[in-house]
């Protein structure tokens, strides 16, 4: 894995690197093949309250965790909790998928590398018009409606954007003000 570790009022000295660096790297025993995404970590201090959020974008799925605490190290433990029990959670979910559809391979998370995740990002600016100050685009995966919740919940989201892999059409899920979920599907 490749990290890009990022500070923002804070300096990322080389001991934090490290740390952060042993610590997300426990991560790989999860899978078979160590995998060669990027692992995105900013780090940032506000009002004596410090904050890591890690991004590791990988193919058909997307870790993301953020945390805060008092202590800069506490709070790069508890991300990494974080993380530990995302993986668990897909990789329970996977094989449980496979093994009801019967006899799928048995590696198929160990096998997610790196692809692309491309969120790009445009900002657009016209006076006579709605100012659209944001763009994002990335590819959508065929999924059902329970694996689109599960990322949802995972990147911390209300809603999630996929293609159904029943019907093959652009479907949303989204969190309820009641703390359930609904889909919107085209009629």
């Amino acid at each position: 894995m490749k990290y890009n570790i990022r500070g923002e009022n804070v300096e990322v000295t080389n001991a934090i690197k490290e740390y952060v660096e042993r610590k997300i790297g426990k991560l790989e025993r999860y899978f078979d093949t160590p995998p060669t995404s990027d692992v995105n970590v900013n780090i940032s201090v506000y009002n004596d309250e410090q904050q890591i959020e890690v991004t590791i974008p990988m193919t058909n799925l997307l870790l993301r965790a953020e945390e805060q605490h008092l202590d800069l190290y506490a709070a790069i433990d508890l991300v990494v909790d974080k993380l530990e029990r995302q993986i668990r959670k897909h990789k329970t979910k996977v094989n449980r998928k496979f093994r009801q559809q019967g006899g799928a391979p048995k590696h198929v998370f160990a096998e997610m590398e790196r692809e692309a995740v491309l969120l790009k990002e445009q900002e657009e600016y016209d006076d006579d018009e709605i100012e659209i100050v944001r763009t994002k685009r990335f590819d959508l995966k065929p999924m059902d409606s329970e694996e689109a919740v599960l990322q949802m919940d995972m990147l911390g989201h209300a809603f999630f954007v996929f293609e159904n892999s029943d019907t093959g059409t652009t479907n949303v899920v989204y969190r309820r003000r009641d703390g359930r979920y609904g889909l919107i599907e085209p009629s």
